[in-house]
């Protein structure tokens, strides 16, 4: 094992941070969190993480459950997506494979996810590659543009021999997401510092990525009914969830006239996704319809936003948020 191996080991036993997912073995658990930590900070995950096992704590409990179910609990927690595959994994499998391989097919599953579980439940020795361990390995070796196939192959020939795997992996992730960091990396208290080939300018590497975020106008129109809120079945990104209508300004007197209503402005509220910015101009209005308690129903957090700026409208019928909405 090399001198730099051995720092980061020995840094990773004194720092790793006391995490509810950190030394577990059992797979589901493993795959859960590692599930929610995709584009979730690590505080927010760790909350969702107790909340979702609390309600399924097995594979089997999760694939009797129904969809609507899952995306309840998972509410708040962003990227609906992940919970849906989740699901349809779990319907698909009575327990989870103990291989990298086998994980691979799993629906759902990308190579970080799968060797991740693979690596830290089943001891496998495969690397697992995620943004923080390709910061991480691209300024210990001055790699400025790595292509992903490279990556993964310099890492998987890193893994030192004799050392947990599973371990090996974390200490290499938490050294990113706690010293490494894209933006004014901590090099001075770094356990690599003295190996680092790119210390001298860790900006360089790895090169930033081109990113695009366009802002798109649109409306929400908040219908409030005789027994609450006119919800939807949403579409798209937020597939399996429910939310007021949510369409371009230029549909507005269309939609107006489909429901019998003229709305009124009750504010804007600015959302951000991952490759577009949304700013939305919330409208509201009261509709001879039926209606529901939208706390009731999974709601992405876009549609949260839209309703807490409608809480004076919706207030004047009763339907407060829940405390835990």
């Amino acid at each position: 094992m090399e001198a730099w191996q051995k720092a980061l080991l020995a840094w990773y036993r004194e720092n790793a941070r006391p995490l509810p997912w950190r030394g577990e073995k059992d797979p589901y658990r493993v795959l859960v969190s590692e599930v929610l930590l995709q584009q979730t900070r690590v505080e927010q995950a760790a909350l969702y993480y107790r909340r979702f096992l609390e309600r399924f704590p097995t594979l089997k409990a999760l694939a009797a459950a129904s969809l609507e179910e899952v995306l309840r609990v998972w509410q708040g927690a962003g990227y609906y997506r992940r919970a849906e595959h989740l699901h349809r994994l779990a319907r698909s499998v009575e327990e989870l494979p103990p291989s990298f391989a086998e994980l691979r097919k799993l629906p759902g599953l990308g190579p970080y996810t799968a060797a991740a579980v693979a690596s830290i439940a089943f001891g496998e020795r495969v690397a697992a590659v995620d943004g923080n361990v390709r910061r991480v390995l691209s300024r210990l070796f001055a790699r400025e543009s790595p292509k992903e196939k490279e990556l993964f192959a310099l890492a998987q020939g890193l893994l030192p021999e004799g050392v947990d795997p599973g371990v090996w992996n974390q200490a290499l992730m938490e050294l990113g997401a706690t010293v490494c960091l894209p933006k004014r990396p901590r090099c001075g208290t770094c356990p690599l510092g003295a190996f680092c080939r790119g210390k001298e300018a860790p900006g360089r590497y790895p090169a930033p990525r081109k990113r695009w975020a366009k802002e798109e106008r649109l409306v929400a129109l908040v219908l409030l009914g005789r027994k609450g809120v006119h919800l939807e079945r949403l579409e798209g990104r937020f597939q399996g969830l429910y939310g007021v209508p949510l369409f371009p300004p230029e549909e507005l007197p269309g939609r107006e006239a489909a429901f019998g209503v003229r709305s009124r402005p009750l504010g804007e509220v600015r959302h951000a996704l991952t490759h577009r910015r949304l700013l939305v101009e919330v409208r509201g209005a009261l509709w001879e319809g039926e209606g529901e308690d939208p706390w009731r129903r999974p709601l992405p957090k876009l549609m949260e936003k839209v309703l807490r700026k409608a809480l004076p409208l919706l207030a004047h019928a009763g339907v407060v948020p829940l405390p835990d909405a």
